[in-house]
């Protein structure tokens, strides 16, 4: 009798687990979509960019002559227009913080992150652990949860909106405390 009832817990037991890698991998290849329905937005917008916009060199010159000192302008402008991305990650729905950037172009998680990370440092608890965000967001602190939380944070991290100033523990940026 007491073969048979370890069987079925042996059974139950492996069921568990099972469960646990499925509910593990599931946030992994859901952030995956995202990211590749991210991607497929941002073309999308890109293009919609270049075909209503004007060409580079036509906008706003009526004359061949102005032509040749603008032509070096574009080139000089661009890289202090668009910073270049810190260890980002291909696909990223995140982009890199700049102070003309608000919060709203995050997607609604990273919002709820990065407000959560505001309102706990304003009550006294400027740094916090992805545990102790997961449960502030209200979700259930479960491993698959914590992971999901501590991806977002180190995007976050990676885009300049939150610091990690020990491993595992984030904080709020300085400037994007300040404008977002």
């Amino acid at each position: 009798m007491v073969g048979l009832l370890e069987e079925r817990e042996l059974a139950a037991r492996e069921r568990v687990e099972e469960l646990r890698e499925v509910a593990d991998r599931v946030p992994a290849e859901l952030a995956e979509a995202e990211t590749a329905w991210h991607e497929w937005l941002i073309a999308r917008q890109r293009v919609g960019e270049v075909l209503s916009g004007p060409r580079p060199g036509q906008a706003g010159e009526a004359d061949p002559g102005a032509g040749e000192p603008s032509g070096p302008e574009p080139a000089t402008n661009a890289p202090a227009e668009v910073p270049l991305p810190r260890a980002a990650r291909s696909g990223s729905i995140v982009p890199v913080w700049r102070p003309a950037l608000s919060m709203d172009v995050l997607p609604p998680h990273y919002q709820r992150i990065l407000a959560t990370l505001a309102e706990q440092a304003s009550g006294g608890t400027p740094v916090m652990s992805c545990q102790e965000t997961t449960a502030a967001l209200g979700l259930e602190p479960v491993p698959a949860s914590v992971e999901g939380v501590r991806s977002k944070m180190k995007r976050l991290a990676d885009r300049g909106r939150v610091d990690e100033p020990t491993p595992g523990r984030f904080t709020l940026a300085a400037g994007p405390a300040g404008d977002s």
